[in-house]
């Protein structure tokens, strides 16, 4: 039992960064503007934040270096996306691989080298408290930073006059300008944010949960692909997009797990399955009232029927009407 509760508390603790950077996906995306940089945003400040680290010792320069990586990559692709108007998919794609080889390049110096890491901070009386003390409070500073981060996206989002605000912008960019909203500013905001925080994941990788910078061998590329799926799989939610990335880390540590029961499955089926396993659970989702879909669950028992169309209707939510749709003045 004690096992299990230790794997889980280090599942809370590699599922933060992605958490982070599905929050600030959904930023961006809420506000209309895709950000497929992701991927490469966060190989790049992973090396960034590592490698301010190192040079100055001071950890918290290291993610603030992150953030203002990924604002400044948010503010390059408004520009190139809301001000020239080019297409946000190929901006985001292009950008995603510079960023990357960027990352491996710049980052050779930094390579195999020991240095700082964000150190446990557990809380007082709160650690005390059996299962959930362990599991949530005996943390460090960046997980209890995503409660508060998690807690105030959704108020945000969702309760706030200037998150309907937001919302109006990516739904109905049109009406929220004849009330007198500056659409393009405020997706220019709303995706600068998005891309702070989606590089703020990078060096919470290289100084926390995988700590040093290890160039292609640092295992962070395709996290941001992944980070899109948890997006879309999140309804645009934050906190379903905090489920969606603890079940992503989950199904990481259960491969680790089977991995010494099933020694004769290749190491490799069992640390990848994980990928395919959220792309194909969004791909079940989107299909869910497809004919053939349809007909398969025809042939299951009643109850359980009724159960898999409730979860699909539960996770299949759309998109924000006017994603990546520029917003042109009338």
């Amino acid at each position: 039992m004690n096992e299990f509760i230790t794997g889980m508390a280090g599942v809370v603790a590699a599922a933060t960064p992605v958490a982070v950077a599905v929050i600030g996906e959904t930023f961006s995306e809420r506000s209309g503007v895709i950000n497929l940089s992701a991927n490469g945003l966060i190989v790049l400040t992973a090396m960034v934040g590592f490698a301010t680290a190192y040079t100055t010792g001071v950890v918290w320069l290291g993610l603030l270096a992150g953030f203002l990586t990924g604002a400044a990559a948010g503010l390059l692709i408004s520009f190139s996306s809301i001000s020239l108007k080019q297409s946000q998919v190929a901006v985001g794609f292009i950008l995603s691989m510079l960023f990357r080889d960027l990352a491996y390049f710049l980052g050779t110096p930094f390579m195999v080298v020991p240095g700082p890491t964000v150190q446990s901070l557990p809380i007082p009386v709160l650690k005390d408290i059996p299962v959930i003390g362990q599991l949530f409070f005996q943390q460090n500073i960046l997980v209890y930073f995503c409660y508060i981060l998690i807690t105030f996206s959704y108020y945000w989002i969702f309760h706030t006059r200037q998150g309907l605000i937001l919302r109006g912008v990516g739904e109905q960019p049109t009406s929220a300008y004849s009330r007198g909203i500056d659409v393009n500013r405020q997706r220019y905001i709303y995706t600068a944010l998005g891309a702070g925080l989606i590089g703020l994941a990078g060096p919470m990788y290289s100084l926390c949960v995988k700590a040093g910078w290890n160039g292609t061998m640092t295992g962070l590329d395709g996290i941001g692909w992944i980070v899109l799926s948890i997006t879309i799989f999140g309804g645009w939610n934050p906190l379903r997009g905090t489920f969606g990335s603890v079940l992503f880390v989950f199904l990481q540590w259960l491969g680790l797990v089977l991995q010494s029961r099933w020694a004769s499955v290749p190491s490799q089926v069992l640390q990848v399955a994980p990928f395919p396993l959220m792309i194909l659970t969004l791909l079940f989702v989107n299909v869910g009232d497809t004919e053939w879909v349809t007909k398969m669950l025809a042939m299951l028992p009643r109850s359980v029927r009724g159960a898999v169309y409730r979860l699909i209707r539960f996770l299949r939510k759309p998109p924000p009407a006017s994603l990546g749709v520029p917003f042109e003045r009338e």
